[in-house]
């Protein structure tokens, strides 16, 4: 079962790019060039309003630019490889994964209120997210593999102790084994796609601009 990309490219998109005015000035500009393109300070907000959402409270803006600048690469190598955006239908099943995170539908309507999304640019983030990620598992997932070692250390080591700080009697290794098994899967589909991602940007042209002229 394929899980949304949650480290480096924890995520959203360069999406929705809006112009701010102020004064009758537009002071939205360019942060970043990335090969021919750019990246711009609106993209950036538009980005921290959704990491607000999923967090409850702001990341810098040099954070966000290099979660842009990765999604860049990501999107750049999906495209080329003619990788198949994601179906409705999973897009509606990630937003209603989402709903449930939250520890109620009133926190997940508070969260949205303090961001200013809307459902549709929820969903527009999501179907961006589960583009990346799907990728990513697609490209590193098949030459992934878990020993019996490593499912056992996962189970003694996080398993149990998880089981027995809650009270609860550890379920046995044969029933957690598939849960385990993905989810050292997606641990290493993450430690591959970081060092993928540090190796590519020695190969891109980046340039970054956003301490420049900041308004």
């Amino acid at each position: 079962m394929r899980k949304p990309f949650t480290t480096t490219m924890a995520l959203g998109a360069m999406l929705l790019a809006a112009v701010c005015v102020s004064a009758q000035e537009v002071i939205d500009r360019i942060v970043s060039k990335v090969e021919s393109d750019i990246i711009l300070l609106s993209d950036i907000r538009q980005l921290g309003r959704y990491q607000l959402f999923l967090d409850g409270k702001p990341q810098s803006d040099e954070e966000i630019l290099n979660r842009l600048i990765d999604q860049w690469i990501v999107r750049n190598e999906a495209a080329v490889a003619r990788f198949p955006q994601p179906s409705e239908d999973e897009v509606t099943r990630s937003f209603e994964r989402l709903k449930r995170s939250f520890s109620s539908p009133e926190e997940f309507e508070a969260r949205k209120k303090l961001s200013g999304l809307t459902d549709d640019e929820i969903r527009q983030f999501l179907r961006a997210q589960l583009y990346l990620s799907n990728y990513l598992d697609s490209r590193f997932r098949p030459v992934i593999q878990i020993d019996e070692k490593a499912i056992e250390e996962f189970y003694k080591t996080r398993v149990v102790p998880r089981a027995e700080s809650r009270g609860q009697t550890p379920p046995p290794l044969e029933n957690a084994r598939d849960f385990i098994q993905e989810a050292l899967v997606q641990r290493a589909i993450n430690e591959q796609a970081d060092r993928w991602l540090k190796e590519s940007r020695t190969r891109v042209r980046i340039e970054i601009l956003l301490n420049e002229n900041t308004p």
